[in-house]
């Protein structure tokens, strides 16, 4: 006899929701191609979500809170946070196209609750490490935030030729420094 388990459905569907959007973004991912992907029915997709739409913005729900789990801010430790976002991208290819198409497909203007309460707290430790003096209180806490990120994500939007210059054993490197450099009280 087999036994349901909507769980592992959901986690299947995500898998796969992720890879169908991360390859092909909203606009060229396919619910029946996703549901293959899952090992289930387009029926069920749908059992779970209104539609593709819906599914997309689920997956980046997802992908902010478990991004958040798994690498924590360290407003202390910036430099190294920032390293360890950029090791997150480096394992995980599929999330970063994913967040591009996301960004390309609904814009800056469509940010999601999660992302908000996410970005509202690591500037909110950032605050409180500016107060405690260990991050520079010469730049607004929002402007340190973007820097750490911007830094920590750069080399995902570096052209081949910029990515020639630093060789991949350097990179890591290159973003504790600079981040370094910003943060120093």
């Amino acid at each position: 006899m087999r036994t349901r388990d909507p769980e592992a459905k959901r986690h299947q569907l995500f898998a796969a929701a992720l890879a169908e959007f991360a390859e092909f973004g909203l606009a060229g991912a396919r619910v029946d191609r996703l549901a293959r992907r899952a090992g289930i029915s387009a029926g069920l997709v749908y059992s779970f979500y209104d539609g593709k739409e819906e599914l997309f913005d689920a997956v980046f729900d997802q992908v902010v809170e478990l991004t958040v789990a798994a690498i924590p801010i360290d407003a202390d430790d910036l430099p190294r946070y920032a390293a360890r976002l950029y090791d997150g991208a480096v394992e995980n290819p599929a999330v970063i196209r994913f967040t591009t198409w996301y960004s390309l497909e609904r814009g800056p203007a469509a940010q999601r609750a999660a992302a908000a309460d996410a970005m509202n707290a690591k500037v909110a430790a950032i605050s409180e490490a500016q107060r405690r003096g260990t991050v520079t209180a010469a730049l607004a806490p929002g402007l340190v935030l973007a820097a750490v990120l911007g830094l920590a994500s750069m080399w995902n939007q570096a052209s081949e030729d910029l990515r020639a210059l630093v060789p991949e054993a350097g990179r890591r490197q290159a973003i504790i420094d600079a981040v370094a450099r910003i943060v120093a009280p």
